[in-house]
């Protein structure tokens, strides 16, 4: 049987984005974040970030600096009883990286390049999985990867918007806490 996986954006969803995040010391966690990470972990998701990360690619700073802060937080979360099992980035821009990180690639979201590439790493049933985002990209890759559900948080600034396609199952809801997410 395979795995059910909750995607997650970082910047907006796992931390405050203040624009470019690479160190610790501007990393400020999102109310209810670990316990969100936990709730899934007792249901038997996988939690899996997934992440644009165009400051790589537009030499804001490296890729060494992103993993380092990808293990710091990790640990973090581990500390607080839960556990993120994998971190996906894309540290492409089509306009405004410089060098090899200038291209548009398919792992950017709203591409579903990186929701893809974790499926195939941890044998992940797309169709029973969840997307977590703070943009309009991340509920666009969730829903061209099949996910059965993406929320769009926005921390209390939304308005509720729910989206059904006959064509198959998903569902697109705007919350204002985590405690609307529910694992199936």
């Amino acid at each position: 049987m395979k795995n059910k996986a909750l995607f997650l954006d970082r910047d907006g969803v796992i931390n405050v984005n203040h624009g470019y995040v690479y160190q610790q010391q501007n990393f400020d966690w999102v109310d209810g974040i670990f316990t969100l990470i936990k709730r899934a972990n007792r249901a038997n998701y996988k939690v899996i970030v997934v992440t644009n990360q165009s400051g790589i690619g537009r030499g804001f700073y490296s890729e060494l600096q992103f993993l380092a802060l990808s293990d710091w937080m990790r640990h973090k979360v581990a500390n607080k009883g839960g556990v993120i099992d994998d971190v996906f980035y894309c540290p492409h821009h089509p306009t405004e990286s410089l060098g090899e990180y200038k291209l548009n690639c398919d792992c950017r979201k709203p591409k579903p390049g990186m929701l893809f590439a974790a499926s195939q790493k941890h044998d992940i049933d797309l169709s029973m999985s969840i997307m977590i985002g703070d943009k309009l990209s991340d509920i666009k890759a969730a829903e061209a990867a099949n996910l059965a559900t993406a929320y769009l948080f926005k921390g209390g600034k939304v308005n509720a918007n729910a989206t059904n396609h006959p064509d198959r199952h998903f569902q697109s809801l705007s919350i204002q806490s985590f405690e609307q997410v529910s694992f199936p």
